[in-house]
């Protein structure tokens, strides 16, 4: 039984999964919009929006523990720009837009953006 195994997998190990969410958390960071497949999307969306609601923070802790995740050139435009933009905004920092299926082989895909 898969109770309380909500995370996806995509036929990857943890440390794969976790370097996969870290780039893509960082190409949103600095592009502020991907297009992915909507299963990845969906998976990033509460990781960005955790890592948005530490920047809004702005302390030396936030800045590594942020740095650890995504690097230090994404970090600084995290906390400088799109922290600072999200200030007064409880949640709700990313989109997401159904694009519909990929000619080659059909995954669905999907752009996340920042709001």
């Amino acid at each position: 039984m898969r109770h309380g195994n909500a995370n996806r997998k995509f036929g990857r190990v943890r440390k794969q999964r976790k370097a996969l969410l870290n780039s893509l958390a960082r190409s949103l960071v600095l592009h502020e919009k991907i297009k992915t497949t909507e299963p990845k999307a969906k998976e990033l969306r509460p990781f960005v929006e955790k890592l948005v609601t530490s920047g809004k923070k702005a302390t030396v802790a936030a800045h590594r523990s942020l740095a650890t995740v995504i690097g230090s050139a994404a970090t600084k435009i995290l906390v400088s720009k799109i922290s600072k933009k999200y200030e007064d905004r409880r949640g709700g920092f990313t989109r997401i837009v159904k694009l519909g299926n990929r000619k080659s082989d059909g995954s669905p895909m999907a752009v996340i953006e920042f709001v």
